[in-house]
């Protein structure tokens, strides 16, 4: 039954099972009212199953539109999307947001399209809504739209994907491992990654649509890419084929790292500190680790936190906590003379919430503006490790400061040490689900500290004698032709 009902909207009891959902859902859509907030649509005749949060009925052009909530942002600041304000549906075209990629949105909405054309309830218009964490717009998707990463329509790829599946389901395709994008986060990946490897599979060193391409020309082997001769494959495209021969070739050797130079440089300062921040989901940062090296002391690492569950007002007196200190070491830096740099790995993550948290908090007691934010963010004292890495290494495994600073000698004391990982001891931390793990918050400190620590260690290997043994591009080759005979 309807927990609501009137006649331009209905809720659907949530507490009732799945099947009455369904029917009670079916029966306001037949019914033609305007709104239906959590839908669940009946199963299909392909054995699609799925709800949406809301299912608006398309005033002018007839049939339903469906609308999800997501607990993530779904805009940035930019310009070109469409959006709708939330008090009415008015689609238009935002100059004030761009759109922040989230495929899981995008093929649930093309999943809940499906549903509603096979029950005869899809609006003509194609389209579907997101009103993400910020909760400021509905965000439209074109599902019609082609997706040049795809060569396709967002609808168009999602109906080659579900027939993959259904076949794979029903035995009529192969179930073979083949490693993409979201293999890290299955739990079968340690199982996929066995086969690979003695298989040497190709898609272990590109992407899985660079392993289509390869398959297709006739490379299904790290040892065939390694050793292709002649023009790049057709449509190859993104990452330089010579760069993807090297990733072969050092994958091939255990080689984590290929110099692009023959010289290394990393900005250095006589006053240096190292950050992390740590955040969870869209909620906010709880926590900015540092790790302040000056002259002749030993490095002191000291953690900004609070333990309030996110979202929370705690989280800016922390911030203006942490901003504050950090330019209380600049200042002293400068009055003794000494230069000063500040460092993380990869700075997107820092700089979105430097620059939120001096906006969601503003006014604040000792909240910085946003001026003074930014002033630092692009100035030369905010160095970014990621960059130095990537200008002058390849990288065959990834970038990532877990795959880069075991090069330089560096190991994290958690075994399970991992952004992934951090989210779930970050819930039982702070008590989302029961009491507050105090063990989850000082496993968090010890993870951030090994974070700002893998920073400093990776800056001063890069700096030493040592970093220069690194092979270069001309010396793996040397060493592949070594054991594989002339190229």
């Amino acid at each position: 039954m309807f927990s609501f009902h009137h006649a331009h909207w209905a809720t659907i009891d949530a507490d009732q099972p799945t099947s009455h959902r369904a029917l009670d859902t079916a029966n306001a859509l037949n019914e033609g009212i305007g709104w239906v907030w959590g839908g669940m649509l009946p199963t299909d005749a392909h054995g699609r199953r799925g709800g949406a949060e809301i299912l608006m009925r398309d005033l002018e052009q007839g049939g339903y539109i469906p609308i999800i909530v997501v607990n993530h942002k779904v805009t940035d600041q930019g310009r070109g999307i469409t959006t709708s304000p939330l008090h009415e549906f008015a689609p238009d075209t935002d100059d004030t947001r761009k759109l922040r990629s989230q495929p899981r949105d995008q093929f649930r909405l093309a999943h809940l399209y499906r549903m509603l054309e096979s029950g005869g309830w899809a609006s003509p218009r194609r389209i579907g809504g997101v009103i993400g964490y910020d909760a400021d717009c509905i965000l439209i998707h074109d599902l019609d739209r082609e997706v040049p990463s795809y060569d396709n329509s967002l609808l168009g790829e999602y109906d080659a994907r579900f027939e993959d599946r259904v076949a794979l389901v029903n035995g009529g395709a192969p179930s073979t491992p083949n490693r993409i994008g979201e293999c890290k986060m299955c739990e079968f990946w340690p199982h996929c990654e066995k086969v690979l490897e003695e298989k040497h599979d190709v898609s272990l060193v590109v992407n899985g649509g660079h392993a289509t391409l390869l398959r297709e020309a006739g490379v299904n082997t790290v040892d065939e890419l390694a050793a292709w001769h002649g023009d790049d494959p057709e449509e190859w495209h993104g990452v330089p084929f010579a760069e993807v021969q090297v990733f072969a070739k050092a994958w091939l050797h255990d080689i984590p790292l290929i110099r692009r130079v023959d010289s290394l440089h990393v900005q250095r300062a006589d006053v240096e500190v190292d950050i992390d921040m740590e955040s969870y989901q869209d909620h906010g940062a709880y926590l900015w680790g540092t790790l302040l090296t000056e002259p002749g002391k030993e490095p002191v690492y000291r953690p900004f936190v609070t333990w309030d569950p996110l979202p929370t007002r705690d989280e800016g007196r922390m911030f203006a906590e942490f901003w504050g200190w950090l330019t209380e070491v600049r200042r002293m830096a400068l009055q003794r003379g000494l230069s000063f740099a500040a460092y993380c790995y990869s700075k997107s993550a820092e700089n979105r919430w430097l620059i939120d948290s001096a906006k969601r908090f503003r006014g604040m007691n000792e909240m910085p503006a946003l001026e003074e934010i930014n002033h630092f963010i692009e100035s030369d004292e905010w160095v970014d490790m990621f960059d130095a890495v990537k200008d002058q290494f390849l990288c065959p495994h990834g970038r990532g400061l877990k795959k880069i600073a075991p090069a330089a000698g560096f190991s994290w004391r958690d075994p399970e040490a991992g952004g992934e990982a951090s989210m779930s001891w970050y819930r039982d931390a702070v008590g989302y689900e029961g009491d507050p793990v105090h063990d989850q918050r000082e496993r968090i400190l010890r993870y951030n500290e090994d974070d700002v620590w893998a920073t400093r260690v990776l800056r001063e290997w890069m700096s030493s004698p040592q970093a220069l043994e690194v092979p270069d591009v001309a010396q793996l080759d040397q060493i592949f032709r070594g054991e594989n005979g002339p190229a």
